[in-house]
């Protein structure tokens, strides 16, 4: 799959700058009516290894289950930062892009999309990188407020910032705890929700539990 990544940065404040360029380029859309495949990501790491595992896994809708999933592995670039995640974990998943012999026509992080400090989380960088619909879905909030979700399947609250709807909280199974939706590019906030919700069976959709796992593995194989 072919990839666009953006220039390299060094520094905090030049990934800053970045992202203040790049989230100009972000175009809110509808998704396409017809959704074949759906690609997920996952980074893992850990103290006992100075590298980042990547991983990606494609999503049959037709047929409800993993078509295809690549690794990756390279040395962390650029340190943990709070809103500057996608500067540390898109170096190793765009190499997992570039071995991807399927074309999603879309990709799920487990990040943020819009919800973001400077409105360009991991999954609208990503979006932008590969130039394809993109959607964040994270286990916690990076801004916004919110009401109270109600606790069946499907419930949600508007995710809002500074008067505008960045995402939705959304409960994706009974009594679980709700997730973090939200927009990366070219997709709405009402369709990013809709199609997370159809691909949970548990509390995080099944194409991120598959990459979670997928590079989880690949973590501990670098340990034995």
């Amino acid at each position: 799959m072919r990839v666009y990544p953006t220039r390299p940065v060094s520094t905090v404040a030049e990934a800053v700058e970045l992202q203040r360029e790049l989230v100009l380029r972000l175009k809110p859309a509808p998704l396409p009516a017809k959704i074949a495949l759906v690609a997920a990501t996952d980074v893992s790491s850990g103290n006992r290894s100075p590298a980042l595992f990547g991983a990606v896994t494609v999503w049959s809708i037709a047929r409800g289950t993993i078509i295809e999933q690549v690794t990756a592995t390279r040395p962390e670039e650029f340190p943990y930062v709070t809103g500057l995640l996608a500067f540390r974990e898109i170096p190793v998943l765009l190499d997992c892009f570039e071995r991807l012999h399927a074309v999603p026509d879309v990709v799920i992080c487990d990040g943020q999309g819009i919800a973001h400090p400077r409105g360009i989380g991991l999954a609208a960088h990503l979006g932008l990188c590969l130039n394809i619909p993109a959607i964040g879905c994270g286990k916690t909030r990076l801004i916004g407020e919110y009401q109270e979700v109600g606790r069946t399947r499907g419930s949600r609250s508007e995710l809002m910032h500074k008067g505008e709807q960045v995402g939705w909280v959304l409960r994706t199974r009974d009594g679980v705890a709700p997730v973090f939706v939200s927009p990366g590019h070219l997709c709405s906030c009402d369709d990013a929700a809709e199609l997370v919700l159809s691909l949970c069976r548990y509390r995080l959709p099944e194409p991120i539990r598959a990459a979670h796992t997928l590079c989880k593995g690949e973590y501990l194989k670098s340990l034995a």
